[in-house]
């Protein structure tokens, strides 16, 4: 009985679980994002009993929870065995655990050694690790806890700190409510720490108000305007590179076009990997889609896998091309940040049992930072999950882009919440760098995203049709664009000089 006793989760692991599983509930779907002020009060409650063990239990659940289609990912269209799948899928939850099991221990740590208030360290520790995550072994921002907000007044910083500021906030709140609720023994007036309040109310004063002056500020209608079709062809991913189906892709998309194109639209946008064929080799198939552009007297920009031969042997690369009106091509824009083991196979020279989940050609090449040019303006286009990359989007906008384009696939993510959860994290990259942005996505969410991130027109999944719609050309210079994450470098040279000193104290 002991034994079994001893196998179960005591408490710490429980309420630090049921704490990563509210958090995960303000995220898409079901979006409750108010929950995210408060969900981990329960868990900075409990972390200095177990402090590595209760972030990782909260992580756990978390990630857990919000990542959950993953396995449709992998079995469905990875044809993974469902057990290989399952072990995959807890294998990366673990991994992306390990991050809020750090800013746990590391906060309990500095609480110890230096008596340090947990509202001090853990939204500084946060966002230091939130960063982290962006970039270590390929990046993976998915779920970063500024993402789980959707009103406009708090979203509207981004432009000056990007997401972590958002995060900073909102750890800084449950950090506060637990410090309080901590200390309720002493009494409410005592247990208040009433200069902490203090600073967060301000904040989150300076926030809001900040948000409505920007809301004030860019609610007016754009100078330059592009008309835009974006064609949501719903072809099924088991289909899609089927070389069987590449003719009534072509015809579909063609069809859906030339019914979009009579609202005399200046550029159709085709979704990601639309055509599941070389189009730079000028064949039969690629002349029907130049055709496109002719007919409907508009520029097309879609997705292509496209190659390169260097030094004689071949660079895969995942492609977009745009043509003008006359179905001439006017450039190709290559996709910077891969999938892995989607795309390309990490460390692959010594994984040769590991293969791609993407059924495709070969591993790809990443590429390069292009934006094409289009009748004086330029595109800037982030291909598939680039979107969830702060980096790209502001480097395709500081290289001139008047207009960011997204072109995805979603078709992976089957009716789970994962389109709702990408199509959010994109609205983030017209906030930061005050610029439209027109996403096109084979299965939906296809959408147009003003600059303040107001979704202003979008499909629903796996529907057939089109959307037409104005979008402005130009961006407006931000302190984001234009500096970058220079607020969370900071938290990390921070955190990490904390903890170096509670070291040296410890050696003393």
């Amino acid at each position: 009985m002991s034994r079994m006793k001893h196998l179960l989760p005591d408490r710490v692991t429980v309420i630090s679980a049921l704490s990563g599983g509210l958090l995960a509930l303000s995220f898409p779907r079901p979006s409750l994002s108010l929950l995210a002020w408060v969900a981990l009060v329960p868990l900075f409650l409990v972390m200095d009993k177990r402090p590595f063990r209760s972030g990782f239990a909260a992580g756990m659940a978390f990630f857990g929870v919000v990542l959950y289609w993953l396995n449709i990912v992998m079995t469905t269209y990875g044809r993974l065995a469902p057990v290989f799948s399952l072990v995959a899928y807890l294998l990366l939850v673990a991994y992306l655990s390990l991050f809020f099991a750090t800013v746990t221990w590391a906060a309990c740590r500095l609480r110890e050694k230096s008596g340090l208030s947990i509202a001090l360290t853990l939204p500084v520790l946060w966002v230091a690790l939130e960063f982290v995550r962006s970039f270590l072994l390929s990046g993976f921002p998915w779920a970063s806890l500024g993402y789980s907000q959707n009103h406009l007044l708090v979203m509207q910083s981004a432009d000056l700190f990007g997401l972590y500021g958002i995060s900073f906030l909102l750890v800084l709140s449950n950090a506060l409510l637990a410090q309080t609720l901590g200390r309720r023994g002493l009494g409410l007036f005592a247990a208040l720490p009433w200069r902490a309040w203090g600073v967060f109310f301000l904040l989150l004063g300076l926030n809001l108000g900040y948000g409505y002056f920007r809301l004030q500020a860019f609610d007016r209608p754009p100078e330059k305007v592009l008309r835009v079709g974006l064609i949501q062809g719903n072809i099924d991913q088991s289909l899609k590179w089927d070389p069987a189906y590449q003719a009534e892709t072509v015809a579909l998309y063609g069809q859906l076009s030339r019914q979009a194109g009579k609202d005399d639209l200046d550029l159709i946008i085709w979704p990601e990997s639309a055509t599941p064929f070389y189009f730079q080799e000028g064949e039969k198939l690629a002349a029907q889609v130049a055709a496109v552009p002719v007919d409907t007297e508009a520029f097309l920009l879609f997705g292509s896998p496209a190659y390169q031969v260097v030094n004689r042997s071949f660079r895969y690369l995942n492609s977009a091309f745009l043509l003008d009106a006359q179905g001439e091509t006017l450039g190709r824009s290559d996709k910077v940040h891969l999938v892995p083991f989607g795309e390309y196979v990490p460390f692959g020279a010594y994984l040769p049992f590991i293969d791609k989940l993407v059924v495709g050609v070969g591993d790809f090449s990443p590429g390069i930072i292009s934006p094409l040019p289009m009748n004086g303006a330029r595109l800037g286009t982030l291909v598939c999950f680039e979107g969830i990359f702060p980096e790209l989007a502001r480097d395709y906008v500081r290289r001139g882009s008047d207009l960011l384009v997204n072109i995805t696939n979603d078709a992976w993510f089957g009716r789970s919440s994962a389109p709702y959860q990408h199509l959010a994290i994109t609205r983030f990259r017209a906030i930061e760098n005050r610029v439209w942005v027109a996403r096109a996505a084979n299965t939906g969410i296809s959408a147009v995203i003003s600059p303040l991130g107001v979704i202003d027109r979008q499909t629903p999944i796996f529907e057939r049709g089109y959307l037409n719609a104005e979008v402005g050309l130009g961006s407006t210079p931000t302190v984001y664009t234009r500096y970058g994450d220079v607020g969370p470098v900071l938290a990390l040279i921070l955190s990490a000089f904390w903890l170096l000193r509670t070291r040296r104290k410890m050696r003393g």
